[in-house]
């Protein structure tokens, strides 16, 4: 198992899955999105994205990779894990990368707006009061409130800060896709009322 970039192939798939999780996909574009793989059955467990907020041009390093400016603001929206893959750290390991690419990005400290912050805190996520969260994140909180998550509370990181509890590492590293279990065959299905039916065979006589 192992993140990495999504693939500009995948779009539909993560739009598709985004719209049954009911996350957020506002200003959609794949590559802010890493996806987590199964590498022996190539399959797909999870993603999660990476939004940046802008606030102006910022200067270009020799590499080409744009510099923040101290007033863009980083934040970590629409991550999902699949049915058969909770549970087994995949998620964790979406938010570690999402993490590290911050870092990578120049940012100190990275957002959340979520109604899962008892999950975050796991990782070093700290609850923050509306009135500290910037003014465009303050925006996309009512926002959120209003249409996929109405109980979203602002939370935030310091990416240097950012903790990974051990039994993660440990799932991640056997995670496997868990078949759903077979549905158990009820009278209903073939048409039984139990509360009428005796069960006994007619024999014509």
């Amino acid at each position: 198992m192992y993140v990495r970039d999504a693939k500009n192939r995948e779009e539909v798939w993560l739009l598709d899955h985004i719209e049954a999780m009911g996350l957020d996909g506002t200003a959609f574009r794949s590559r802010d999105y890493v996806v987590a793989i199964d590498e022996e059955a190539g399959s797909k467990a999870g993603f999660g994205r990476i939004r940046v907020h802008t606030a102006g041009d910022g200067e270009r390093t020799q590499s080409g990779r744009r510099d923040p400016d101290e007033d863009d603001v980083c934040e970590l929206t629409s991550i999902g894990v699949l049915e058969g893959w909770q549970g087994q750290g995949v998620g964790a390991h979406i938010i570690e990368r999402l993490v590290e690419y911050a870092g990578d990005a120049g940012f100190e400290q990275v957002y959340a707006l979520t109604d899962e912050g008892g999950y975050l805190a796991q990782f070093g996520f700290e609850a923050i009061d509306v009135d500290d969260l910037p003014p465009v994140l303050q925006e996309r909180l009512t926002e959120k409130r209003e249409s996929t998550t109405p109980d979203a509370r602002p939370m935030r990181l310091r990416v240097t800060e950012l903790t990974m509890p051990t039994r993660f590492r440990e799932r991640f590293k056997e995670a496997g896709e868990e078949e759903s279990p077979e549905p158990e065959e009820t009278p209903e299905d073939f048409g039984i009322d139990p509360e009428k039916a005796t069960y006994k065979y007619d024999t014509g006589r």
